[in-house]
C-alpha cells in the first residue's frame, strides 16, 4: 500500500464551481440568436455540482446517486480508511441519493436529494460541521441542517444555501468567510447575516460568494487581493455586493481571485493572480470571452465552458492544467485540445476534470495523488527500468525534470521535460522515452542541471543546449577539457592542466573569478590549480585537488562552503579539516564528501537530512555522516545518495515523490537503502525529484517523479491534453 505524506497544498479548491448542470448532465437550452444568450434563470436555480475537485482529490456523482472519490487521502477525504491515495476511483460508503458534491483542501461534502448534507475528511477547523474538531474518514450527516439546495466548500469552510433563500456556513473563519459578523471559527452551521433570496453559493479559498435571485453577486471573507470585488482590500465579515455586475448566472472563487459569467455570455474577473492580473479590486470583462455559460477557478488558472460545449483556459500551466498540449503560461484563453460536448468541469490546485454530455469524464494536469482518477501510477518509489534505453550505457545525468544518457558508442540520448530545449532535439516537445540528441558523437561526458544540458567530446570541446537553446552549440574559448559539471545556475569545466573554467549566473561568486558578475562564456576560476574533480551546486561550486584537499566558493548562507563562516566567497577557500577526499557533491544548502578511508562527511544546513549527518542545525565545518564504508556521494537539491562498498545504495533527504527509492514517500530522518540495488552502480544522478542509476550490467533504472516523463518509463504523470478517466 502506498504511503503518501505530502505537503498540504494551499490554493484554489476545485469544487469552487457553483452553477453546473444536474442529474442527466445535459447542456442547457440555448436561445436562438447571438452566441451567449441563454436561460439565466435555469442556471441560477439549478446549482447542482456533480463533479468536484479538492486541492488534490476529486469527487463525482454516479448516475445512480452514489459518490466516488480518487486522489489524496491523508485525512480520509476519500471516505475510505487504510489507503494514502488512489488513482482508481472508489465509492464513498454510506452516501446515496447524492445531487451535489464539493471538495475542500482535505475534506469532502455531499448534498443528498432529501436536502441533508454529509461530510468527511479533515476537521481541524470544524469543516465537518459536527460540533467537533475530530477528523473522520467515514461520511456523517451535518447535524441540524435540512432543506439545503446549494453546497460549496472553500479551503477549510463550507457554505450551504437553503430553499428559503438563506445561507448557512461553518468551519475556518479567520477572515470572516463564515459571514456571521465575527472571526470565530464555527464547528456547527450558523446563518450568514443579511442574505435572503439566495439561489446559489460559491466558496473560494478563504472567501465566500452568493448569487441572489435578482442576479446580483455578494461576497465576504478574505480580501488581501481584492477578490471580494468591492473596490477595497478590507476583509468582510458580513456579505457585501460585488460591484459592477448584474444578471450573474455563474461564479467561481479561487485562491486570490474570483470570476463570474453574466447572462449575455461574457466572463468577468477580479482579484490578483496569473489568470486575472494583479490588483483588480472591481470586476473587469475578460477579453475574448463570449458565449460563456460557466466559469471554473483553479490555482492561478481559470476555465470557461462555452455554450457550444468547448472549454477554454488560461493562466498557470506548469503541470499541463490548461489542457492545450503545452506547459506554457497563457495570458489569454486558449481552447482545451480535442474536447467537445462539455457540460461540467472542476479544477483543483493543478488538475482538471470535465464531464461530457455522453457521460464520460476526462482529465488533464497533475496526477501526483491520482486525483485524475485514471488508474495511472502516481509515482515510482522503487527503481524501474528505463524503457527504450539501450544496453551499454556509460553515464547518466539529470536536470530538474529531464534526463540524459551517454551510450558507449559516444551518442547522447535524452528524455523528459523540454520546455527550454534541454533535450536538444530542436523542439520544445517533451518525450517520455529516450530520443537521440542530433549532431553529437564522440561524447565522453555529460552533465545536466535545471533546464540545461552539457556534453564533453573526445576532442576536449564542450557543447551546451537548453536554457532556450534547442540544439547543441559549442561553448566558445574552451578546449582541452577533461570533466564538466552544471547546475541550474552555472557550469564548470576542468581542463587537462588542472585549472577550472566557469560560466553562468554569479550573484554569490559561484564562478570563482573574484566578482559577482554573471558570464555567458567561460572565465578562469582564480587561485585554483591541480584540480582532479569539480562539482556544481545551486549558486556555489566545489573542487577536489590532487593533494586530496577540498575547495569551495560561492553561496555560503548555511555554511555549505565548510570554511567555518557563512560569508559568500568569490574565490576558492579550503574546506576545513578534510584530507584524502575522493568524492564531493552539494545541494541547495549542504555539501558532502567521501574520504579515501570510506568515511562520509557533510556540512551546511542538513535539516532535510540529505547530508545524512544526523544534524538539523548548520555545520559550518564538516561533520561525520551516519553511514560508512562509502564509495561516492551524489546530491540533488534536497535528496542525496551514497553508494557503499558492499554494493548497496544509501539515500537521505526529501522523499515526497519516492525519490529515495525505498518503496515509500515517507520522509525519514535516518538514511534508507534504495530497494533492489545490491550490486553497486556505475553511474548515478539526482534531479529535483527523480533519480537515475546504471547497474554493472549496463541497464538503466529510474525512480521518483515522472510528471514530465523524466523516468523514461511509461506515460508521463502530467497529462497535457484531456484523456479518458476510470470513474465509471
Amino acid at each position: 500500500m502506498p504511503c503518501i505524506t505530502s505537503s498540504r497544498l494551499w490554493g484554489v479548491l476545485g469544487a469552487l464551481l457553483c452553477l453546473q448542470w444536474s442529474a442527466a448532465c445535459e447542456a442547457p437550452p440555448i436561445r436562438s440568436g447571438a452566441e451567449g444568450r441563454h436561460d439565466a434563470a435555469l442556471v441560477r436555480t439549478r446549482p447542482r455540482v456533480r463533479l468536484a475537485a479538492g486541492a488534490a482529490h476529486s469527487l463525482a456523482i454516479h448516475p445512480d446517486g452514489t459518490v466516488w472519490a480518487a486522489g489524496n487521502n491523508d485525512f480520509g477525504q476519500l471516505g475510505t480508511e487504510g489507503i494514502a491515495s488512489t488513482s482508481t476511483p472508489l465509492q464513498v460508503p454510506g452516501v446515496t441519493g447524492a445531487t451535489s458534491v464539493s471538495g475542500g483542501e482535505s475534506h469532502s461534502v455531499a448534498l443528498r436529494a432529501d436536502g441533508t448534507v454529509w461530510a468527511w475528511g479533515d476537521n481541524s477547523t470544524g469543516q465537518l460541521g459536527d460540533g467537533t474538531r475530530v477528523p473522520r474518514a467515514t461520511a456523517g450527516q451535518v447535524p441540524g441542517l435540512t432543506g439545503v439546495t446549494s453546497l460549496s466548500s472553500g479551503r477549510n469552510h463550507v457554505l450551504a444555501g437553503k430553499a428559503d433563500g438563506t445561507v448557512w456556513a461553518w468551519g475556518f473563519n479567520e477572515f470572516g468567510q463564515v459571514g456571521d459578523g465575527t472571526r470565530v471559527t464555527r464547528n456547527t452551521p450558523v446563518q450568514v447575516q443579511g442574505l435572503t433570496g439566495v439561489v446559489a453559493v460559491v466558496a473560494g479559498h478563504n472567501t465566500s460568494f452568493a448569487i441572489r435571485s435578482d442576479g446580483t453577486l455578494w461576497s465576504w471573507g478574505m480580501n488581501f487581493n481584492g477578490q471580494l470585488g468591492n473596490g477595497s482590500y478590507a476583509h468582510g465579515v458580513v456579505p457585501g455586493q460585488v460591484r459592477v455586475l448584474t444578471n450573474v448566472v455563474a461564479a467561481a472563487g479561487g485562491n486570490s481571485n474570483a470570476l463570474a459569467v453574466l447572462s449575455d455570455g461574457t466572463a468577468w474577473a477580479w482579484g490578483s493572480d496569473e489568470a486575472v492580473g494583479y490588483g483588480v479590486t472591481t470586476p473587469v470583462a475578460i477579453p475574448g470571452t463570449t458565449g460563456c455559460r460557466d466559469v471554473i477557478a483553479g490555482n492561478g488558472f481559470a476555465l470557461v465552458i462555452k455554450s457550444d460545449g468547448t472549454t477554454w483556459s488560461w493562466g498557470n500551466n506548469d503541470t499541463g492544467q490548461l489542457g492545450d498540449g503545452t506547459k506554457t503560461l497563457r495570458n489569454a484563453p486558449v481552447q482545451v485540445a480535442g474536447l467537445t460536448g462539455v457540460s461540467v468541469a472542476a479544477a483543483g490546485n493543478t488538475h482538471v476534470l470535465a464531464l461530457r454530455s455522453n457521460g464520460s469524464i476526462w482529465g488533464w494536469g497533475s496526477n501526483r495523488h491520482g486525483q485524475r482518477g485514471d488508474g495511472a501510477p502516481t509515482r515510482y518509489t522503487t527503481p524501474v527500468s528505463v524503457e527504450g534505453a539501450s544496453t551499454g550505457a556509460l553515464a547518466v545525468a539529470t536536470g530538474s525534470a529531464h534526463s540524459l544518457l551517454l551510450h558507449h558508442d559516444g551518442t547522447v540520448w535524452a528524455w523528459g521535460r523540454n520546455g527550454e530545449g534541454q533535450l536538444g532535439d530542436g523542439t520544445r516537445q517533451w518525450h517520455p522515452a529516450p530520443v537521440r540528441v542530433p549532431g553529437l558523437d564522440g561524447v565522453t561526458g555529460i552533465s545536466a542541471g535545471g533546464g540545461a544540458s552539457l556534453a564533453l567530446r573526445h576532442d576536449g570541446s564542450v557543447w551546451r543546449w537548453g536554457g532556450g537553446v534547442p540544439t547543441p552549440t559549442q561553448v566558445p574559448d574552451l578546449t582541452q577539457v577533461i570533466a564538466i559539471s552544471t547546475s541550474r545556475t552555472h557550469a564548470l569545466a576542468l581542463r587537462d592542466d588542472g585549472t577550472v573554467r566557469a560560466w553562468g549566473t554569479n550573484a554569490f561568486g559561484g564562478l570563482g573569478d573574484g566578482t559577482t558578475t554573471s558570464r555567458a562564456n567561460p572565465v578562469r576560476v582564480l587561485d585554483l590549480d591541480g584540480v582532479m574533480k569539480v562539482a556544481t551546486a545551486p549558486a556555489f561550486s566545489l573542487a577536489v585537488r590532487h593533494d586530496g584537499t577540498a575547495w569551495a566558493w560561492g553561496a555560503n548562507g548555511n555554511g555549505q562552503l565548510g570554511d567555518g563562516t557563512t560569508e559568500f566567497r568569490t574565490t576558492p577557500v579550503q574546506v576545513r579539516g578534510l584530507t584524502e577526499v575522493t568524492s564531493i557533491a552539494g545541494g541547495t544548502h549542504h555539501s558532502m564528501a567521501v574520504r579515501a578511508n570510506g568515511s562520509g562527511w557533510a556540512w551546511g544546513y542538513d535539516y532535510l537530512h540529505a547530508g545524512m549527518s544526523g544534524h538539523r542545525h548548520d555545520n559550518r565545518v564538516p561533520a561525520p555522516m551516519t553511514v560508512t564504508s562509502l564509495l561516492d556521494v551524489v546530491s540533488g537539491d534536497s535528496t542525496a545518495f551514497a553508494p557503499a562498498t558492499n554494493g548497496s545504495l544509501w539515500a537521505g533527504g526529501i522523499n515526497d515523490w519516492g525519490q529515495a527509492g525505498n518503496g515509500t514517500t515517507t520522509h525519514a530522518e535516518d538514511p534508507v537503502l534504495v530497494t533492489g540495488i545490491a550490486s553497486g552502480v556505475t553511474s548515478l544522478a539526482m534531479g529535483d525529484s527523480h533519480a537515475l542509476a546504471i547497474l554493472p550490467d549496463g541497464s538503466v533504472w529510474a525512480w521518483g517523479n515522472n510528471s514530465d516523463g523524466q523516468l523514461g518509463h511509461g506515460a508521463a504523470f502530467d497529462a497535457l491534453v484531456p484523456a479518458p478517466t476510470m470513474w465509471w
